[in-house]
């Protein structure tokens, strides 16, 4: 795997995933391609989990450091949006 893809795809990953899928760079996995629309669509970081334990293995740091992004960004994301539904 690219290290510019494993960097990039912390702060875009719906976009680094669309632009890699547009030059053919996508790592090899064992996702169907309507899987890979999908997730990439809706959990795009859970796909770039997928492909780092699937490619590098789960002992790797960089698949340690995506997960723990994506943990700190979807418990901030629900935290904001039960903020949004009570109206405060």
């Amino acid at each position: 795997m690219d290290t510019i893809f494993l960097v990039l795809s912390l702060f875009l990953p719906r976009t680094i995933l669309i632009i890699y899928y547009l030059i053919h760079q996508i790592p090899l996995n064992n996702v169907p391609f309507i899987g890979d629309i999908l997730l990439t669509i809706f959990i795009p970081r859970a796909l770039i989990l997928i492909y780092i334990a699937e490619v590098l293995g789960t002992d790797s740091p960089w698949f340690w450091i995506h997960l723990v992004v994506a943990l700190i960004i979807y418990f901030k994301g629900s935290r904001k949006a039960k903020k949004v539904w009570k109206g405060e």
